[in-house]
């Protein structure tokens, strides 16, 4: 919006003005406009008329630079002297600020961007000069290397956003890294005491009000205790109170927090203690209902002091537009540290990035807060009063006219309405007020949930379902009886669950209401789950569907709460990743983690695990999928996992061996054979990994780094690495139980072989079994070079001619043992997996077909699967059509069979009549080829 012509009455004010400080002069029109549009302006030149000229200095005002405020050793800079040059510094450039909105219509994201860091100069200016004038006399703290200890300004706000307006005050919080008593001085005094002089200092130099005026309005009521609370703290006591004492709101101003003047090395440590209290590691809802009720006692003020046209604090004002930006920030930003940011504008450009906003919504925010922060920016410095209020008066509507380039004020009104209402509109999605209307919800729900008698339900009940509804609630509210609470959870139990029966009566399912209040009472003590559901009453609803197709889903979720934040959006819940997309999406999963920090990489590990876990459950479990599928996208999962963490153990022994010789990050040589269900593409939601690590370094080479060892057993600690990484419990549990051994020997041989090792055992040492296992073998990490002569091996061993007869009696041997000790078969009930004519009978039959046939027919080799090794067997006339056709469709059968129980956490036994016609086509083949 370009800037209007002056008024007739703000022309004659300029001229006026003119005269008096500049007798004889004609000034050009932009001098002239500058006098016209502010007071202030008018009073600086009338102290300095000399600057005129230096705001005409076209290259001085396109300048950014800044430049010190304290010229002259600090030491020796008198009290006088300081708060002098502190405030004819802040009169000099904050004229140039106003010449830069009010006359040439700068940009306001950078007038404030600008003006932010020429205030943070004035405070460390203030900062270094106090810190001198106190360890003058009392000399100061040292750390073990004798370098003195700062005291760290955090400023807040819009000063921490880099988004100070024009005649802001400013909100600071002081502390210092270490208590220790000073040393230099005529005397020591306690850390406390130093750091406290320095602060009052500080303050004084930026908030006493002198014949040259103020600096800055200081406000420091946002430290811990507030007003009556030490001035400042050292970093435990800092991280003492935030960890035991800290409240939300408190979470929301340090969002903001961001350390002025120039980097040391304790800024890192306080940033790593500060940051657990402002950002939880899951996505995190309680901030709503806090930023809701902040927002309702701005308005009860706003009301209560009778503002009105307050463009900050009325709805739609520049407040909402910060609550919308920080509310997605905190409830995001555990989890996505690129929205640490404690900048408006550039955490509004990551969430648009992100897709959490769309880009057409954060655009329109962008352009109607800018506009406000322009209007407000326009009001302050018409007189350098801090005020959000558009004004009463015809001179200063005149003067916002001509900025905004608007011929009347009713229309400037107009304009400025309808972006507060657009940004009212979107500050009602994000924060909204209350999200459901307990009073349209039906009575029966809060007097069964009150009273814990479901007779009020809306439901018609037998017998014996009130008395399972009845005991399903008398035990989760005992349950949650006996766990802490506290009163902020209870509240939002209270009105969550009438929301949670209204949602499942009319399912009238006593084991859906079962398994969704086992998930509630897991997290209860967890009030920001509650709050999650309560506030997304889409993520309650999914989380009910869920639970009522699967056990196993409402297990997973109960024992990984962390998972309850992939409810909030079913597009993508129901839509699990391509195939081969996994490995790119666990990259980009890890762009946003420490590489220097494994146990955080252990963690994502396994939320990246859960997280497609589920996506792919729910879309197995609501028909999205079918079974095959299932397991392609389970396997495809656990491949990119492996390969991820191949990469992680790589890059930490690398870190500390060197590298092999002759290796390099693509080409490590080493390499991960999946055998079992992980080789056959059949793994399932509980399944382990079975896997086999080969490399291809010959006796003698040895690592490349200053810790140099032999190749050979950098590769086994790089095994025992990956073990670790798997196998160790950690919050989020195990990431998958690898078993290693099918490697040779088993468990008494390396965890690590030589490839040509592997391949002498397998052809001289292996038993029959060990072959079977190598039909359903694949190499799923390791460059082409390793893959290529794997399965050159493969097919050596697979192709060698052997003696039927010995082949049949060893797998049938095998298959009795496995039946003994495994099998749950019996008149009444069918064991899917190990009965007789049941899966492992099926893969049995895949691995005899291969072995005792592959030396005629080597095609049978080419797939490590069952279903098409039986394509092939047929194609190659080893076993009929109509036999291939029965064992992919049992066995399909049977594979969907055990899943549904899986998901419903049923073991894997099923009636007996279930699968009895088609267990006997089984063990009719079997007999066969096998008897």
């Amino acid at each position: 919006m370009e800037q209007g012509q002056l008024s007739p009455e703000l022309t004659a004010l300029a001229q006026q003005r003119s005269t008096e400080l500049f007798p004889g002069h004609a000034l050009n029109p932009q001098a002239l406009r500058l006098l016209a549009l502010s007071d202030f302006a008018y009073r600086i030149l009338s102290q300095h008329p000399q600057w005129l000229d230096w705001l005409l200095d076209e290259n001085a005002m396109n300048c950014r630079d800044i430049n010190p405020a304290l010229t002259g050793e600090l030491e020796v800079l008198t009290e006088a002297q300081c708060f002098a040059q502190l405030r004819v510094y802040r009169k000099r450039f904050w004229l140039k600020l106003m010449w830069l909105d009010l006359v040439m219509c700068n940009d306001i994201a950078d007038s404030i961007e600008y003006q932010s860091r020429l205030s943070e100069q004035l405070i460390d200016s203030a900062n270094q000069w106090a810190f001198a004038q106190v360890a003058k006399s009392n000399g100061m703290p040292l750390d073990d290397a004798q370098s003195p200890l700062p005291m760290l300004v955090l400023g807040m706000g819009k000063l921490g956003g880099q988004e100070l307006n024009f005649s802001s005050d400013i909100d600071l919080i002081f502390t210092y890294p270490l208590s220790v008593k000073t040393q230099g001085g005529r005397r020591s005094i306690e850390a406390q005491v130093f750091y406290t002089k320095v602060a009052q200092k500080l303050i004084a130099s930026l908030d006493q009000r002198t014949a040259d005026g103020q600096v800055f309005r200081v406000d420091m009521r946002l430290r811990p205790f507030g007003e009556s609370g030490p001035l400042v703290m050292s970093f435990s006591a800092m991280e003492d109170y935030y960890q035991d004492q800290g409240r939300e709101w408190e979470r929301y101003a340090m969002l903001k927090a961001r350390l002025i003047g120039q980097p040391n090395p304790h800024w890192g440590e306080f940033k790593a203690l500060i940051k657990p209290f402002v950002f939880r590691r899951y996505i995190d809802f309680s901030v709503i209902e806090s930023l809701r009720k902040m927002k309702h006692m701005i308005a009860q003020e706003v009301r209560r002091k009778g503002l009105i046209n307050n463009i900050k604090l009325g709805a739609g004002g520049i407040r909402e537009v910060e609550f919308i930006v920080q509310a997605l920030q905190m409830i995001r930003g555990g989890r996505e540290p690129d929205l640490q940011t404690p900048s408006l504008l550039v955490a509004l450009g990551i969430l648009a990035r992100q897709e959490v906003i769309p880009s057409s919504v954060a655009s329109g925010l962008k352009s109607q807060y800018l506009l406000l922060r322009r209007v407000e920016q326009y009001l302050q410095a018409f007189n350098d009063e801090q005020t959000q209020t558009l004004p009463d008066d015809t001179l200063n509507q005149s003067r916002l006219c001509a900025l905004l380039g608007l011929p009347e004020y009713a229309q400037l009104v107009d304009y400025l309405e309808q972006a507060q209402a657009q940004i009212r509109a979107e500050f009602s999605q994000v924060i909204g007020e209350e999200p459901h209307d307990t009073q349209t919800l039906k009575a029966c729900f809060i007097s069964a949930w009150e009273y814990q008698d479901v007779s009020y339900l809306d439901i018609e009940f037998s017998e014996q379902a009130h008395s399972l509804w009845q005991n399903t609630l008398n035990l989760f509210y005992t349950d949650i009886t006996k766990k802490q609470i506290g009163v902020r959870g209870r509240d939002v139990l209270d009105k969550l669950m009438p929301l949670v029966l209204s949602e499942i009566t009319p399912l009238n399912s006593p084991q859906v209401l079962e398994r969704v209040l086992g998930v509630i009472s897991k997290v209860a003590s967890r009030t920001a789950y509650l709050e999650l559901l309560y506030e997304n009453l889409g993520a309650l609803k999914q989380l009910i569907k869920l639970c009522s197709h699967s056990a196993w889903i409402a297990q997973q979720i109960a024992r990984y709460p962390i998972l309850l934040d992939e409810l909030i959006d079913p597009a993508v819940l129901y839509r699990p990743l391509p195939l081969n997309a996994y490995y790119n999406e666990i990259q980009q999963y890890f762009l946003r983690i420490d590489p220097q920090d494994l146990e955080l990489q252990m963690e994502a590990l396994r939320q990246f695990k859960q997280t497609q876990q589920l996506r792919i459950a729910a879309a197995d479990a609501t028909g999205v999928i079918d079974i095959m599928k299932v397991s392609d996208h389970l396997t495809a999962l656990a491949e990119s996992i492996v390969a991820k963490a191949v990469d992680i153990a790589w890059g930490q022994m690398t870190a500390r061996y060197g590298a092999p010789q002759g290796t390099t990050s693509e080409a490590k040589g080493f390499a991960v054979i999946a055998y079992g269900k992980a080789g056959g593409f059949e793994l399932g939601y509980d399944s382990d990994l079975d896997l086999v690590f080969v490399h291809n370094c010959d006796g003698q080479s040895k690592t490349t780094g200053d810790k140099s060892i032999a190749s050979r057993q950098f590769y086994l600690k790089m095994a025992q690495r990956l073990m670790h990484l798997f196998n160790t419990r950690t919050l989020s549990g195990i990431l998958y139980e690898l078993d290693t051994r099918l490697r040779p020997e088993g468990n008494s041989g390396l965890l690590a072989i030589n490839i040509e090792s592997y391949h002498q055992y397998l052809r001289e040492q292996a038993w029959t079994w060990e072959h079977q296992a190598l039909v359903r073998a694949r190499m799923i990490v390791g460059e082409e070079v390793m893959a290529k002569r794997f399965y050159t091996i493969r097919h050596d061993i697979l192709c060698q001619q052997r003696d039927t007869a010995k082949l049949q009696s060893d797998i049938v041997a095998m298959r009795e043992k496995m039946r003994q000790h495994l099998s749950q078969d019996s008149s009444l009930v069918f064991d899917l997996k190990q009965g007789l004519g049941g899966m492992t009978d099926i893969e049995f039959l895949a691995q005899y077909l291969v072995l005792a046939f592959a030396y005629d027919y080597k095609a049978l080799t080419r797939y490590s699967d069952n279903i098409r090794i039986f394509e092939l067997a047929s194609q190659e006339s080893v076993i009929s059509s109509d036999e291939k056709s029965t064992l992919t469709q049992v066995y399909c059968q049977l594979r969907e069979h055990y899943h549904l129980n899986s998901l419903n956490s049923s073991g894997k036994i099923v009636d007996a009549s279930l699968m009895s016609e088609q267990s006997k086509y089984i063990r009719e083949i079997w007999q066969a080829y096998l008897q």
